[in-house]
């Protein structure tokens, strides 16, 4: 299972939200490169990076950040935040991203997302499935659309889609544990699904019980940052999987 640390930026600071309410930000550090080192300096490998700024504006914001941590690491980044056009994508590309998330616009615009399954490969492009009480929500989450989430994630697994970042937006930034019961009916009704959980982890114990479901990967966010996952006890982790 992958060990995956979230960096939000916010005006190219790491931040956290809660439940995606960009009132409730909380600066972390105003230097996302010593967070992205640090992650490298206990054995991390990859980094989910989110811009926030990109999420509310519908285009990319943060690519410089991107390509600052992009050149000056090894992390494998993974970057969404307000990708919608073709250009948004070829420059987190050419920004250093190994691959890219598409949330609203796999919803809102599924033509655009599919060509870049087709121009990109889907070892690129990754779905992004962020969802309250099973509906799929938008725009930095700002919106909730009538799709049902395992229709929507089924749909593009039809078309080729692997990876499927899915986050419960009630329990994102709450750090009062994962949705075990969504990511276990999301396993046994979409056969294939290699799904990243994301929202709400809060221990260390959590993270055996994410990997003894089937999730190929898992996005730690507030909880290293409040230091309830010491990046030390993490490393330990990562040895011994």
């Amino acid at each position: 299972m992958d060990i995956i640390p979230a960096i939000d930026l916010i005006d190219g600071k790491c931040v956290r939200l809660s439940q995606g309410d960009y009132n409730s930000k909380k600066i972390y550090n105003e230097n996302p490169l010593e967070v992205a080192q640090a992650f490298e300096a206990h054995g991390i490998e990859h980094l989910h990076l989110v811009d926030l700024d990109g999420a509310k504006a519908a285009h990319i914001v943060n690519h410089k950040t991107l390509e600052r941590l992009a050149t000056r690491t090894r992390l494998k980044i993974d970057f969404g935040g307000g990708l919608k056009s073709d250009d948004d994508v070829r420059i987190a590309f050419e920004s250093g991203a190994a691959q890219i998330t598409g949330g609203s616009i796999a919803v809102k615009n599924p033509t655009v997302f599919e060509s870049w399954l087709r121009r990109y490969g889907t070892q690129k492009i990754i779905l992004g499935a962020d969802v309250r009480d099973e509906k799929v929500a938008t725009n930095g989450w700002i919106e909730t659309s009538d799709k049902d989430l395992f229709e929507f994630v089924s749909s593009y697994m039809q078309k080729g889609v692997q990876r499927v970042i899915c986050t419960d937006i009630s329990k994102d930034g709450m750090l009062a544990g994962p949705s075990f019961s969504l990511y276990q009916k999301m396993i046994d009704q979409l056969p294939g699904i290699d799904l990243v959980a994301s929202g709400g982890i809060s221990t260390l114990e959590e993270l055996p019980k994410l990997k003894t479901l089937g999730c190929a990967g898992v996005i730690i966010g507030k909880a290293l940052y409040e230091n309830r996952i010491p990046l030390k006890s993490l490393e330990h982790y990562i040895l011994q999987q």
